[in-house]
């Protein structure tokens, strides 16, 4: 999974579709405790650095969450999105991806594992292992990271415009693009949870009170009295201006998020859409429950997430600095 940035509500989810490869390749590779025999203090040294971070910048951590999820649904989770170039331009310059945060966290504790254990720990697995730690620091439940990805050499900035599930799309639309990643409907849900922290600007969900169909009306599926809460948030023109995905509690990992959705008042149209399936809207009402399974589900969904396109083995590298391959 929702920053899910300009686009920052995109999953934010941050959603992506993309073809070229199989969503499992290598994802039996991965292991927990990859590094116990090559680096048996890689999460120690990334968690330090995480830990530090969340206490001066705890802003940082939902970007830094959502990170992950804009990696592993751009060419899988191999890097990529950290990687920047004088001549070409990447993933992170996409619009999807500018509002994105954190990479010198990133760049940071790459610092930290190279001194020491000097070409072993890769890019993928610290933002793998620093979106866990940052989500546990803001109130999730810990799950276990699988380790042993490598990092991809490739980054390009057409295919992460062009792979953004956009925020407009509908409960079918993101089904499909979650599917075409070998998630399911209940990861799309589960995932779609990250939206309880973080913000999005204003032109990521602007039409649904100004102009929904082209027509200067309002989204029929946002509660009456929410939308002029909302206007007072964002004009019709707001381009810059950030809101909370999840009002009120938008810097603590918890279950309002779904609270909100199932009373019309979703931040994103891709929110408010998993009110219009079954499944995941008997999630979304289920969530808002003292029996709710939500904050177990989310770990073992961001561990089927970050199983996409991985690069194991002898593919790849294992790069020295996350920015730039060797």
């Amino acid at each position: 999974m929702a920053a899910f940035k300009p686009f920052s509500g995109f999953f934010v989810l941050s959603v992506f579709l993309l073809f070229a490869f199989n969503p499992t390749d290598g994802q039996g590779q991965l292991e927990v405790g990859f590094y116990k025999k090559t680096c048996p203090q890689a999460e120690a040294i990334i968690k330090n650095v995480t830990d530090y971070v969340m206490k001066v910048a705890p802003t940082l951590g939902a970007p830094l969450m959502r990170m992950h999820f804009h990696d592993c649904f751009v060419r899988g989770c191999e890097g990529s999105i950290l990687l920047s170039s004088p001549t070409n331009q990447a993933e992170k310059d996409a619009i999807p991806n500018q509002s994105l945060r954190g990479f010198q966290v990133i760049d940071n504790a790459k610092v930290e594992l190279e001194k020491a254990c000097p070409g072993v720990v890769s890019c993928a697995d610290t933002v793998a292992i620093v979106a866990r730690d940052v989500t546990v620091k803001l109130g999730a439940e810990r799950w276990e990271v699988e380790t042993g990805r490598r990092d991809g050499r490739v980054s390009n900035i057409t295919q992460a415009s062009n792979e953004v599930l956009s925020p407009f799309l509908n409960i079918t639309q993101l089904i499909s693009g979650f599917q075409k990643k070998g998630l399911s409907v209940k990861d799309l849900v589960v995932l779609s949870g990250g939206h309880t922290v973080g913000t999005s600007h204003c032109f990521s969900f602007g039409s649904r009170m100004y102009n929904f169909t082209g027509k200067g009306d309002t989204d029929p599926s946002m509660d009456r009295k929410y939308i002029p809460y909302m206007k007072k948030k964002c004009n019709a023109t707001d381009v810059t201006t950030l809101v909370a995905l999840d009002p009120g509690s938008f810097k603590t990992f918890d279950t309002n998020y779904y609270t909100l959705v199932a009373k019309r008042r979703g931040l994103l149209h891709s929110d408010a859409a998993l009110l219009d399936n079954p499944e995941t809207r008997a999630y979304v009402i289920q969530a808002t429950t003292h029996k709710s399974t939500f904050f177990k589900d989310f770990g073992v969904s961001m561990v089927r997430m970050g199983r996409i396109g991985v690069l194991t083995g002898s593919a790849g590298e294992i790069r020295r600095v996350c920015s730039k391959v060797n």
